[in-house]
């Protein structure tokens, strides 16, 4: 059995890696005031960051048309795959694992699908997809690549540090998070996902300690898979990296910007860190 790994845009995975991988992405959609573009499709991340800059208003964000999730789903099977494992952004954040989870009924009689809900966003998502597709590239079935995925979704961390959580905020995405509020003006915001959730993790007093406690906790967890650096149009990441270095080799860490649909949440400079917990 060949199984195709779909996700969705909010995935983060540079597109390099996920031409590499022979993941279909389903875009989701930005809207800046009157004006709609697909993501990835009509707004690279770069220059989804130049409007950031230049534009007077937040964006926002709209999930896919189940008729895009069966689109891609038919598309596989029109390829000659037997089955599609579609790993998605947390459905706590957004209606995107809803979309998909029509769409695979709609094509039940054609291709079988399965939905794995990752509970978390941006980078974790990405790098669960692409372990799935490393596993259908190695022949496994479906249940095999969806049942993995759903394990690795359990032990995927996400850390990230924001320069405001007034996306976040407005956007309606602060979750348990919203106790970051009320603190000094210097103070930078750590968050974490947990069960799908954005919550608060702590308050920094500082960038650099902000940046330190991310690097912190890939220490903290001992040996780490698949470690990745995310950043939104972030200047300093390279001090992160620097960081990160200490005890990581520079070649097993994934460097990644931050794109529209996560983006337009976090806001410009957040940085984060997702890596996996080994299984036991």
């Amino acid at each position: 059995m060949t199984v195709k790994v779909v996700t969705d845009s909010s995935c983060d995975l540079p597109q390099e890696l996920a031409d590499q991988a022979n993941i279909t992405i389903v875009p989701l959609s930005i809207r800046f005031g009157e004006e709609e573009f697909v993501d990835r499709r009509d707004l690279t991340p770069d220059e989804f960051w130049r409007r950031v800059e230049a534009s007077p208003t937040l964006p926002e964000t709209s999930a896919p048309s189940p008729g895009a999730f069966e689109a891609a789903f038919r598309a596989a099977a029109d390829a000659g795959h037997d089955g599609v494992v579609a790993v998605l952004l947390s459905g706590g954040l957004s209606a995107t694992v809803q979309a998909a989870e029509l769409a695979a009924e709609a094509v039940k009689d054609t291709i079988p699908v399965r939905i794995v809900d990752t509970r978390n966003a941006s980078g974790a998502v990405g790098m669960i997809a692409l372990n799935a597709a490393r596993l259908a590239e190695a022949g496994k079935g479906i249940e095999d690549v969806a049942g993995t995925a759903g394990d690795e979704a359990n032990r995927t961390k996400l850390y990230a540090t924001f320069d405001t959580l007034d996306n976040l905020r407005k956007g309606g995405r602060i979750g348990r998070a919203q106790a970051l509020f009320g603190s000094v003006l210097s103070m930078k915001p750590v968050i974490e996902l947990i069960d799908g959730v954005v919550e608060a993790e702590s308050r920094q007093r500082t960038r650099t300690k902000s940046l330190r406690h991310l690097a912190d906790k890939v220490r903290e967890a001992g040996k780490v898979d698949h470690l990745m650096l995310l950043h939104a149009d972030a200047a300093d990441y390279q001090d992160l990296l620097t960081m990160l270095e200490e005890f990581v080799p520079r070649d097993e860490i994934i460097v990644t910007k931050i794109g529209a649909v996560i983006g337009t949440h976090s806001g410009p400079r957040a940085m984060g860190v997702v890596f996996q917990i080994p299984a036991t």
